[in-house]
């Protein structure tokens, strides 16, 4: 008998369609091994029954606090399917922004993977929710129960195109980050425009060296409905990524512009160390224009470039693989399925080859902010989503980022809020004032600089207050270089002059 087709596809139903077209084909490969899509659609029944035996209502918030494992995506898929909200924790934030996430999102439960479960009872304890661990362990309750799942997978995932399935945290220029609200309808637009326009081979093999929690996994489903194999890796190291793309024969990647630089630079990398890579796809923060030409040069025409934000993720612009020589300065031209607008700051769209704001309508585009409606109402309008990032479009057609109308930083692939590390700097009782901006670094895209005034009297210890950023925010918000001036420079309007700062900074010598 066939079944009735589905109003809307949701997320989870192509999770569904994946597990039951592939059966013993192998879905994920990870440190404990293999699993096949069967065996993976019994993980994600056993983890279903695990959320409703809680007795979790629609809409709950499942956390989750992990190094790339199968475990991982089993539980995000359960969440998909069973109409939960799906939030994974940035394994190297700081404590204090895990705890506001956990807050602010007002999630159930919290998981924790095996490398990560100690920080994981600490911050739900804070919270005063339930832990749970992927894997036994002293301390918390094993998420997973032991035999065959209880009950076989629903054969439709619940919820409508509207409900929201995940929320993505990105920083905010207030200092707290903001909860993305990411619908079916957003997630399942993703996941057809990748598969319309990104040009995977014709068996992918997803070697997987970023966090699947952030913009890496994006890249999962599309490779499940293809019947292709995921293989996680829990850290990036070149020797690493270079002895399992080569064990696995891996025909697929993504990468932030950081790793890939790793990658050149590192003189043991065996000149076939990619060789069995088709598609290397990198997003999350702009390459140099010359190092695009190098890793070209050096590994072939395999790259393509992705450029989206949290708020619509990952498919806004995409660059070819054959565009790569011939302009490697650009961004790219928009993925199907989307409008694309440059506007000036009163919202009229600007000639061609004027710079302006990219702003975007469409499925693939954020439902609002959780619980924060006065910034949803001022980056969305009409559907239109105001991006914060400047372009222009060449004579080519292709879009060129020139900057951001927000103060940003992408360093290393992550988002860096200045007001942010700011606001833990001024914290110190030898610092008077604060300014931190992005500066070019060939290896990290971008380095966090700080500018800072002493208070009279006082030194400043520099290794203090990067230790102050390190437990508030993480590694990668700590700044690279700190130096000292006496007053800030302003504008002739009163505000921080960052223009005139980077400029003392390179007559500074950085």
């Amino acid at each position: 008998m066939s079944m009735k087709p589905p109003a809307t596809v949701l997320l989870g139903d192509f999770i569904l369609y994946a597990i039951a077209r592939h059966g013993t084909a192998p879905a994920f490969i990870d440190d404990r091994g293999q699993t096949s899509y069967s065996e993976f659609g019994a993980m994600v029944a056993q983890a279903l029954a695990r959320l409703e035996a809680l007795g979790l209502p629609e809409g709950a918030t499942i956390a989750q606090l992990s190094e790339n494992c199968t475990r991982q995506y089993a539980l995000m898929a359960a969440a998909y399917i069973g109409g939960y909200r799906s939030l994974t924790l940035h394994a190297k934030g700081g404590r204090e922004d895990q705890a506001y996430i956990l807050e602010d999102s007002g999630a159930a439960v919290l998981v924790g993977g095996e490398t990560m479960i100690a920080a994981a009872i600490e911050l739900a304890a804070m919270r005063g929710i339930a832990c749970y661990s992927h894997e036994a362990c002293a301390g918390a309750e094993r998420f997973w129960p032991d035999g065959a799942p209880a009950q076989p997978l629903p054969s439709r995932a619940k919820g409508g195109a509207e409900s929201i399935i995940r929320l993505a945290y990105t920083g905010g220029t207030t200092g707290r980050p903001k909860g993305v609200m990411l619908s079916n309808r957003a997630l399942a637009a993703n996941t057809v425009m990748a598969l319309t326009r990104i040009d995977f081979p014709s068996q992918i093999r997803f070697l997987c060296p970023a966090p699947i929690s952030h913009g890496a996994g994006s890249i999962v489903l599309p490779t499940l409905i293809r019947g292709g194999t995921v293989i996680l890796q829990r850290e990036f190291s070149t020797a690493g990524f270079a002895a399992a793309a080569k064990r696995h024969r891996a025909t697929v990647s993504w990468m932030v512009p950081t790793m890939i630089g790793a990658l050149l630079d590192d003189p043991q990398l065996p000149d076939d160390a990619l060789e069995s890579i088709e598609t290397l796809i990198y997003s999350g923060a702009p390459m140099e224009p010359a190092r695009v030409i190098e890793a070209v040069e050096r590994f072939g025409p395999v790259f393509v470039q992705c450029y989206g934000q949290s708020e619509a993720p990952n498919t806004l612009l995409i660059l070819d693989k054959a565009a790569h020589r011939e302009a490697p300065d650009a961004a790219g031209t928009p993925f199907p399925f989307i409008e694309i607008e440059l506007r000036d700051e009163q919202g009229a769209v600007v000639e061609p080859g004027e710079v302006g704001e990219i702003c975007v309508r469409g499925q693939l585009v954020m439902s609002g902010y959780h619980a924060r409606p006065e910034e949803t109402a001022e980056v969305l309008d009409d559907g239109w989503l105001r991006t914060g990032d400047l372009a222009r479009v060449g004579a080519d057609g292709r879009y060129r980022i020139v900057g951001r109308a927000k103060d940003m930083i992408i360093t290393g692939g992550f988002n860096v809020f200045p007001a942010e590390v700011e606001a833990i700097m001024a914290r110190d009782p030898a610092v008077s004032s604060v300014a931190v901006f992005g500066t070019p670094d060939r290896k990290w895209g971008e380095r966090v600089t700080a500018l800072l005034v002493p208070r009279a009297g006082c030194d400043v210890d520099p290794d203090r207050l990067r230790a102050a950023v390190r437990e508030a925010k993480g590694p990668v918000h700590v700044p690279k270089a700190i130096f000292t001036t006496d007053a800030l420079p302003k504008t002739g309007l009163g505000k921080p002059d960052k223009v005139a700062m980077r400029r003392l900074y390179a007559e500074s010598g950085g």
